[in-house]
Order: structure tokens, then C-alpha cells, then sequence
């Protein structure tokens, strides 16, 4: 799906909504409208999408040459730093028509809203939910960009484990990770790679230390994901140094006999809230239930975690051509986590896991 088809989209979301007019700033949806990947920074960078299909943006000067080449459809107003925003978004606002105007929520920040808002001449409303549709189903191409993601991420991370041993900090242990990414042809990490060891590994976003060492008995549990033009992957593994402690074998087939329990049911028409009832259940059945922190899993594209939120409570159904993790968890404070994370594509009969790595216990660093 080219561009303009992915324009279209929106507007008849915007038609739907009864909205004539959304704001975005540089993140997942506006490279998804446009292709261009800038940074969000101190200047406002705006695209203004109507409801009938036309593009508008106020972008700063420095950018002119980029956007110029790759969104020349758009009506642009360009600013120097010299003179200011105010007067480039009054332009956009007066060639948009100065129409009720929504903005993404849970992206832009309360300085571009205010700024929108006066050259507009009212408040601005939030339209993410709205936008939850947008990017829910995959086009084949993202669904190829996000399988590229995944092999360089599982290649990275088989090569890092033949490395590990016991006496490596986390922080040693995520840099090997992430070296291994890059020399496999990754952008870069999708977001801040998570190794933790031991009783570390219980704090489901811990940040690695380079104090904490590994060490034999440990669990050693890895949440990444390379990311490749703009798509990345959200895989978690965890492994065991030199030796398993009983107790907490038991701990990770549970955790294990959850994920294929997920990844089994999941078939276009199931609800969401089913899914993760059924997949929790298998871990307050094995009397875990204390140890439960999080949902079952979440939609993954150009966001790491984007709709659909797989929840009780959320009673829409899975469709084909959704890509969704499925990733139970338990944790025991300062003693043991056990998460196993794969990515899923929502197929016309069913599933497929685009994750390939072995799920079963691993001893590691022998």
C-alpha cells in the first residue's frame, strides 16, 4: 500500500468520525503517512491530514530539502528558527480552513497542542482513539519488515548466548547484544534492550545494571528486538546459568505451558478478552496467581506497543493481518522472573509465530 492509499485510509476514518481534520508530529504515524522519519525536538513538526484526503504541514526550514523530495504532494509552510513558529502554523491553519482540528493524544506534547490550538482559534480534541484502527491490520510489506527485524534479532541473539558465561554484568551482557544487532544490519535496538539476571529479572522492566553479575543458578532474562526501517521486533527469552534450581523449573514450564496455550487459541475471531483469560488462568490454576504483573500481550509495528492491548476486558476480536505478541510472565521479587515472549501473525485459519527461537528451558554459560 503506497502512501496516498494509506491517506485514504485515514480520511475515511476522519469521515467516519465526523473529524475534518487530524494533527500528527514525527512518530510511528506520521512516518506510516508519509515515509519520512524525523525527530521530535524543541520545533514543531506538524502534518495536518483532512477528511478529505489533502496533506498540509508546517515544517522547520532545516527539513525543507528531505520533505520537500519525499512528500511533495503536501501543501508545506516552511520556518526559520529566526522567525518563530507562531506565524507558520497561523498559515497552515488559515490553508486548512481553520476547521475543528484533533491531534494524537498520546504523541504530542502540550506545548504543539497549545500552539495548534491558538492558530486554530479553538481547543484541539484527542483522536487516538480514533487512530487505534489505522495501523491495526499489517500490510504483507510490514509484515516482511517485521519478520527482517526478527531473524537479525534472534541471529544477534543466538551468537550473544555462545558468549555468555557466568562472572559478565548485564550491562556487558546487553552490549554484546546489541553489537551483535548492528554487525547483522540492524538500525538499531527498537527501544532500551532488557537483560537482567537473577532476582533482577523479576522487575518486568528492570534497567541491566553493571553491578549486577551474572551468576550459576541465575535466571538471565532478555527482552529486545533489532529494528529495521522503522519495524521492529519484541521478543523475550530467559535461560539459566549452568543450573536449574527445582523450584524454579517448575516456575518456567508454567510459564511455558501459558505461551503455547496463547499461541494455539490465537485465530482471527477470538475475542482478546478470552485470550488472555484463558492464558492467565494457566498460571492462577498452577497457583501462581500472585506472580501475574502484566496483561497477555500487545499489537507490535511501527510501535512497540500499539492496539490492540490484549486484556480482559477489551471484547474486540483478533483479525487476520494483525501482528500481536503473546507473552506471559511471572515474577517473584528479588528471587526469580520468567517471561517468553514470541511475535504472532494473525493468519486467514489461524496462526503464525514470526519468532523462531527454541522456547523450551535452556541452560546457558556451561
Amino acid at each position: 500500500m503506497d502512501k496516498s492509499q494509506r491517506i485514504a485510509k485515514l480520511s475515511k476514518l476522519l469521515k467516519a468520525a465526523d473529524c475534518p481534520a487530524i494533527a500528527f508530529v514525527p512518530g510511528p504515524n506520521f512516518y506510516y503517512l508519509t515515509g519520512v522519519s524525523l525527530a521530535l525536538m524543541e520545533r514543531p513538526t506538524i502534518l495536518v491530514v483532512t477528511a478529505e484526503g489533502d496533506a498540509h504541514a508546517a515544517i522547520p526550514a532545516l527539513e525543507r530539502d528531505r520533505w520537500a523530495a519525499d512528500v511533495p504532494h503536501a501543501r508545506t509552510v516552511y520556518w526559520q528558527d529566526s522567525d518563530g513558529y507562531s506565524d507558520a502554523l497561523a498559515k497552515l491553519a488559515k490553508q486548512v480552513g481553520g476547521q475543528q482540528l484533533a491531534v494524537e493524544g498520546n504523541r504530542m506534547r502540550q506545548f504543539e497542542a497549545a500552539a495548534l490550538s491558538t492558530a486554530f482559534g479553538s481547543a484541539v480534541s484527542d483522536g487516538t482513539a480514533m487512530l487505534a484502527s489505522l495501523r491495526l491490520i499489517k500490510e504483507p510489506e510490514e509484515v516482511s519488515a517485521i519478520q527482517r527485524a526478527i531473524d537479525v534479532s534472534e541471529a544477534a541473539l543466538v551468537a550473544t548466548l555462545a558468549q555468555v558465561r557466568a562472572g559478565l554484568s548485564e550491562t556487558e551482557i546487553r552490549a554484546r547484544l546489541q553489537v551483535e544487532m548492528l554487525e547483522r544490519g540492524a538500525d538499531g535496538p527498537g527501544f532500551d534492550l532488557i537483560v537482567l539476571a537473577g532476582g533482577a529479572a523479576a522487575d518486568c522492566h528492570g534497567i541491566p545494571s553493571s553491578e549486577r553479575i551474572l551468576k550459576p543458578g541465575d535466571a538471565l532474562l532478555f527482552d529486545f528486538g533489532a529494528k529495521l526501517n522503522g519495524y521492529s521486533a519484541d521478543i523475550t527469552r530467559t535461560y539459566f546459568c549452568k543450573e536449574v534450581p527445582e523450584p524454579h523449573r517448575r516456575f518456567y514450564e508454567v510459564v511455558l505451558e501459558a505461551n503455547r496455550v496463547g499461541r494455539d487459541m490465537v485465530a482471527p475471531g477470538v475475542a482478546i478478552h478470552d485470550l488472555d483469560h484463558a492464558v492467565q488462568s494457566v498460571l492462577r490454576d498452577a497457583g501462581y496467581g500472585a506472580n501475574i504483573r502484566h496483561k497477555v500481550g500487545h499489537g507490535l509495528g511501527l510501535d512497540i506497543h500499539e492496539a490492540p492491548q490484549l486484556m480482559v476486558g477489551n471484547h474486540e476480536t483478533l483479525q487476520e493481518g494483525m501482528v500481536i505478541t503473546i507473552e506471559p510472565g511471572l515474577y517473584e521479587p528479588g528471587v526469580l522472573g520468567v517471561r517468553i515472549e514470541d511475535d504472532v501473525l494473525v493468519t486467514e485459519s489461524g496462526a503464525k509465530s514470526l519468532t523462531s527461537l527454541p522456547r523450551e528451558l535452556q541452560v546457558i554459560g556451561r
